[in-house]
């Protein structure tokens, strides 16, 4: 346990802010965005303390002593009366190898996303209001170790992105805002009944030796907790634990987005604001691969292995399904939106992999897209304030007076080409490497690789329409990078070149926790387990 409440500071330090923004007159602007700014700023400063005093040895996966900075106290105790007996729901935090560098991105893309937002003017406090709001169900997602108060942060992110999208959005804002909601709503259903299931299919022993059911996340992944009946019950003859795996799966997939899953995605990128596009692709996305990794290969090791080849099919066709899309885009950001599609295609191969190369590289590539389509994001944003037009046939030659704006853009493209010494590299390397072991996967992974040239060729072919040849007369008086935009876009550069070259810096973060996790799905025997409690 932490004597030092560090997850909580860094999970509600945005609300702190929000309420601050709420207080303030609507007339303050730039005071609301400076406290918005300070809010997310000493986030990233808590994230990096974090970080700093994370012991790499330590970052296990299942077991509750291996997890840090750990926050644990009763937050609803309420005696049913009933055949449910007493409901006890913990507030639990902590952090892992897994978690600790979503932790990471989640602080860094807010912050660049505050800045980002500086040019909102319109209902500015309601925007960072919401904003702040969205930035808490974000983290504490990624921290909550009770699947309860996960669901609790899971569904605080949903209605901020919808009102961010419908009221701060583009021409089809409403229609794109409700289509999120519904998906995300959707998924959030079969979330919700297999979290149920799994509450009445677990018991936690106390102190005294009483025995309760429990929404312990940590508690779902031991075997050993699970009742002879339960209808989640590895040992239930009668358990209905495929179907709640495919459930389960399905509610993080939306999130993904995983094919067919994904239709939501290029609509609701489209007409965000821009700092919410960058929110949206740099850690929303990420929930739905991390959900999956957290909850589906942890609570459901042995469904995991049987269908280890269909997530490597939906991994392959995510790929190549959304390259090709993006190359039929004539609309900058819906084809960096498609391209957002057809890289966490990527994750999906690395997660199907089962072994530690794969499954880091997966989690590596969750962290290095976030950075990259961030910056991608943030690009295209800059020379639609510009311009106001994302139509790709409209510019040319914008490097011929925007030189240090096309130097950025073509460190972004060639990261999310996968160009060594960059960090897109790296992952993606991991990713193939530990799919192409897989026997089972070897023939999805061969074609998955076709991705990395139609990539290639999309972008390339971007770049030539967008910053090359000859300069369009309508652009010959743009401005350069301004200083708001350089404080955006440095830090995700450096980033980029940072983990191209020394990928160890986050690889030894997450090495522990990879490890375990992939000797629990893979060698997890409820036979063994069975016989041991008779």
């Amino acid at each position: 346990m932490s004597s030092f409440p560090m997850l909580t500071l860094l999970t509600f330090l945005p609300i702190i802010g929000m309420v601050i923004v709420m207080m303030l007159p609507k007339e303050k602007r730039s005071l609301i965005k400076i406290t918005t700014l300070v809010a997310t700023g000493l986030q990233v400063v808590l994230a990096g303390f974090m970080w700093a005093g994370f012991n790499y040895s330590q970052a296990g996966i299942n077991n509750p002593a291996t997890f840090q900075f750990v926050e644990r106290i009763p937050w609803i105790t309420f005696d049913s009366g009933s055949w449910l007996g007493m409901i006890k729901i913990d507030y639990f935090l902590g952090v892992d190898g897994l978690s600790a560098p979503m932790v990471l991105l989640t602080a860094l893309i807010s912050f660049i996303a505050a800045i980002s937002s500086w040019n909102i003017e319109r209902s500015v406090k309601g925007y960072f209001a919401l904003f702040l709001l969205l930035d808490t169900g974000m983290m504490g997602t990624f921290l909550a170790l009770d699947f309860f108060l996960f669901y609790v942060f899971w569904e605080i992110m949903l209605l901020p992105m919808y009102f961010l999208i419908g009221i701060w959005g583009g021409p089809r804002k409403e229609y794109a805002a409700i289509k999120f909601f519904i998906y995300t709503l959707f998924g959030s259903v079969f979330i919700l009944l297999v979290m149920i299931g799994l509450y009445l299919s677990v018991n936690e022993v106390t102190g005294e030796g009483a025995t309760f059911h429990t929404f312990n996340i940590l508690s779902m992944m031991n075997p050993s907790n699970y009742t002879q009946d339960g209808i989640l019950s590895p040992f239930n003859p009668d358990n209905l634990r495929f179907i709640a795996f495919i459930g389960l799966f399905v509610g993080f997939a939306i999130k993904i987005p995983m094919f067919p899953f994904h239709t939501w995605l290029p609509d609701a990128h489209v007409e965000a604001p821009t700092p919410i596009s960058v929110i949206l692709a740099g850690v929303l996305l990420k929930l739905g691969a991390y959900g999956i990794i957290r909850f589906n290969y942890s609570i459901f090791p042995e469904i995991t292995r049987e269908l280890v080849w269909w997530i490597a099919l939906f991994g392959m066709i995510n790929i190549i399904y959304g390259a090709f899309c993006a190359m039929a885009q004539k609309d900058f950001k819906k084809l960096i939106a498609y391209s957002s599609v057809s890289h966490m295609g990527y994750v999906l191969l690395g997660m199907a992999s089962l072994n530690e190369v794969g499954l880091g590289g997966a989690v590596l590539q969750m962290f290095n897209h976030g950075t990259i389509t961030a910056m991608l994001f943030l690009l295209v944003g800059v020379v639609y304030d510009r311009t106001h037009t994302r139509g790709l046939n409209d510019f040319g030659g914008l490097a011929n007076n925007l030189p240090v704006y096309t130097g950025f853009a073509i460190v972004a493209f060639f990261a999310a080409i996968g160009l060594p010494g960059l960090s897109g590299f790296i992952s993606e390397s991991f990713v193939f490497l530990g799919a192409f072991k897989v026997e089972s996967i070897r023939l999805l992974t061969i074609i998955s690789a076709a991705g990395i040239v139609l990539g290639a060729g999309y972008m390339l072919w971007t770049m030539q329409r967008v910053y090359l040849g000859k300069l369009n007369e309508k652009w010959t008086d743009l401005k350069d990078l301004d200083f708001r935009e350089y404080t955006m876009l440095v830090p995700l550069a450096v980033i980029v070149f940072l983990l191209g070259i020394f990928p160890s810096i986050m690889l030894d973060l997450m090495n522990t926790s990879i490890n375990e996790l992939v000797n629990q799905v893979t060698k997890t025997d409820f036979h063994s387990i069975m016989s041991g409690m008779k």
